[in-house]
């Protein structure tokens, strides 16, 4: 799958801006993606390490993925760069 498939569009709701202080970005992801197609779309689209991946599908069928970054990159500056900030 191409990554601009699988991630669909970042999150940008009050939880996913307080995740953001713990290093972790929030996507809606394609409901056929699994973990470790997300950290390595993740990883070269937005060119950061990814330590870990944990998806949720919620109750409106929609699939999300709460992605941990490594210590070495920021999740408030990947947010800056999509526009969610």
């Amino acid at each position: 799958m191409n990554p601009q498939e699988i991630i669909l569009y970042p999150l940008m709701g009050e939880k996913a801006t307080m995740m953001r202080d713990k290093n972790i970005l929030t996507f809606v992801v394609s409901k056929e993606s699994r973990k470790k197609e997300v950290k390595n779309a993740v990883e070269e689209l937005y060119k950061v390490k990814v330590t870990s991946v944990n998806i949720i599908n919620t109750t409106e069928g929609k699939k999300k993925a709460h992605v941990r970054l490594d210590s070495k990159y920021s999740a408030e500056e990947i947010a800056t760069q999509l526009g969610v900030i």
